[in-house]
C-alpha cells in the first residue's frame, strides 16, 4: 500500500483574525480547548496518526497545556509553525525569525514533552534564512511549500474580504499566499542542497500537472455546492497521485472541523458558512478514504521512511533570500 503522510496546522482563532487584520485578536481567543478533543476522537475513530503543526504563542498558554500533551500521549507527532504565526514570517530580520523559530520550539517541548523534529511556515512562508536556520537547529524536514498557481488568486479573495489595511499591514501581507512561481515547484519530496547540509522539504501535495490544491478546505469548499464533485474531485486527484508514484502529504486545518456557528468570529472564511454536521461527515468521509486506500504516517515518520531510501534529488536554494 503507497504511503500518505497526514498534517493539520493548528491554527488557533486568534491567528486567523489577526492574519485578516480584525480587532480583538489581540485578546488571543482561543477554540484549541474543545476543538483539539475533537480533532483527537476523530483520528481514533479511523485509528490514524498524524503531525500537529503548533504554534508557540499557543503552547506557551497555561490553559492549552493539558490538551496539547494529550496529543503526544495518543501517539501523534508535533512540529514547529513558529511562534506567534506571522505568514510573513520570511520577511523577517534575522534575530526575530530566530527566535520565532527557536522559542516555539522551547515552548512546545514544555508543553508536549516531544520536541519538534520538522517545520511549516504559517502561510508557507519559506525562504533561504528559514532553510538553513532550520538545518542549524538539527530540524529533519521542512514542509512549507504549496506548488500551485493559485496562491495570487486566494490573496486577492484575502484583501477583498479584510477591513481596509493600513499601509504596512498592505506590505507586510504583499506576497501572502505565495506567487505563480510555486506551481512550477515540485511535488515529490527532495532535499535541498545548502552547501555543508542538507535539508528534506516535502511539500504539500497538489494535483498532478494541474497543480491545483487538494487539501481538505478545498476540498469541503467545492462541497458548499456539490459534494458529489468534491468526493469525486479528492478521489480523481489521489488516484492521479497513485499513477504518477507521488506518495500525498494531505493538508488538514482546525476549520475544517467547525462552522461559523461555532466560531462566528471566522464566519468570513470560505466554507465556514457551511452546516457543521455536513462538514464533519464530508471530513470523516475523507479520513476514512485516506486510511482505507494509503499506509497513512505523521509527517515525521514519513520522512525518515524517505530519507532511508537513499535516491532523494537534490534541489539548489531557487526560495527568496
Amino acid at each position: 500500500m503507497i504511503a500518505a503522510s497526514l498534517s493539520i496546522d493548528l491554527d488557533n482563532q486568534w491567528s486567523y483574525m489577526r492574519t485578516h487584520a480584525d480587532r480583538g485578536w489581540e485578546d488571543y481567543p482561543s477554540y484549541l480547548p474543545w476543538l483539539v478533543p475533537r480533532v483527537l476522537d476523530l483520528l481514533a475513530e479511523q485509528g490514524l496518526r498524524i503531525t500537529f503543526f503548533v504554534v508557540g504563542r499557543d503552547a506557551q498558554a497555561e490553559d492549552h497545556r493539558e490538551v496539547l500533551r494529550r496529543i503526544v500521549q495518543e501517539g501523534h507527532e508535533v512540529g514547529n509553525h513558529s511562534m506567534n504565526h506571522l505568514q510573513w514570517l520570511h520577511r523577517l530580520p534575522q534575530a526575530e525569525l530566530e527566535h520565532e523559530i527557536a522559542e516555539a520550539e522551547a515552548c512546545i517541548e514544555a508543553a508536549t514533552g516531544q520536541r519538534p523534529r520538522g517545520f511549516r511556515g504559517p502561510g508557507f512562508a519559506c525562504s533561504q534564512r528559514i532553510l538553513r536556520l532550520l538545518a542549524r537547529r538539527g530540524y529533519e524536514y521542512d514542509c512549507s511549500l504549496l506548488p500551485t498557481f493559485v496562491g495570487p488568486l486566494a490573496r486577492a479573495y484575502y484583501f477583498m474580504s479584510a477591513r481596509r489595511l493600513s499601509h504596512q499591514e498592505a506590505e507586510e501581507r504583499r506576497d501572502l499566499f505565495g506567487g505563480v512561481r510555486d506551481g512550477l515547484r515540485p511535488i515529490r519530496p527532495f532535499c535541498w542542497d545548502l552547501g555543508d547540509a542538507s535539508l528534506l522539504e516535502i511539500p504539500v501535495t497538489t494535483a498532478p500537472i494541474v497543480r491545483l490544491p487538494m487539501h481538505l478546505s478545498y476540498v469541503l469548499y467545492l462541497a458548499r455546492w456539490s459534494r458529489a464533485a468534491a468526493q469525486a474531485y479528492l478521489r480523481a486527484t489521489l488516484w492521479a497521485c497513485r499513477a504518477a508514484g507521488v506518495e500525498p502529504s494531505f493538508l488538514l486545518h482546525p476549520l475544517d472541523f467547525l462552522s461559523g456557528d461555532s466560531c462566528p468570529a471566522l464566519r468570513f472564511f470560505p466554507a465556514m458558512d457551511m452546516p457543521e454536521r455536513d462538514k464533519l461527515a464530508m471530513t470523516r468521509q475523507v479520513l476514512a478514504y485516506l486510511a482505507q486506500h494509503f499506509e497513512v504516517l505523521p509527517m515525521g515518520e514519513h520522512a525518515r521512511r524517505l530519507r532511508s531510501r537513499g535516491n532523494l534529488p537534490q534541489r539548489e536554494l531557487d526560495v527568496a533570500p
